[in-house]
């Protein structure tokens, strides 16, 4: 299994992102490989924080970078499988072109961070977890839909 520091390097590895988009890209990434393939693409747990999904692991390793762009990394053995590089690059093809404040609007916008932060205000902290079975039905029922299903 992968972890999420592996994930954020291969978006890296395609382009430079701010600390919250990468965060955001990350989110996606799991959220899209539990409803496309059935099981989560990395173990660490994304929690319900203010300003949208976040990873803790992820947010340490990258914190140093503040609001300022991290930079791209070169490429480095990257050993997914082709279904799940296929996720990522859907993935990458999806949210890349989005500011880290279209992603925070958008991840706000959907059932399960708002379900994770159930009736915390706007700007109260959150450790809670965003289940992956949330994700996961969440995001399949979204891709039943855009197939017309």
């Amino acid at each position: 299994m992968a972890t999420v520091s592996d994930v954020a390097k291969w978006f890296l590895h395609r382009k430079s992102f701010t600390h919250k988009q990468l965060q955001k890209l990350c989110y996606y990434a799991q959220a899209w490989h539990c409803a496309l393939l059935g099981e989560p693409l990395f173990d660490e747990e994304i929690q319900a924080w203010i300003h949208g999904p976040v990873c803790p692991k992820l947010y340490a390793q990258y914190a140093v970078w503040g609001w300022a762009p991290i930079k791209r990394i070169r490429k480095e053995n990257f050993n997914f499988s082709p279904e799940t590089l296929s996720v990522l690059r859907a993935v990458y093809n999806t949210y890349a072109k989005f500011t880290g404040e279209q992603l925070e609007a958008l991840t706000h916008s959907e059932s399960p961070w708002r379900e994770a932060r159930g009736n915390l205000k706007p700007y109260e902290p959150s450790e809670a977890i965003i289940p992956v079975e949330n994700m996961k039905k969440y995001y399949a029922e979204k891709y039943k839909q855009a197939q017309g299903d």
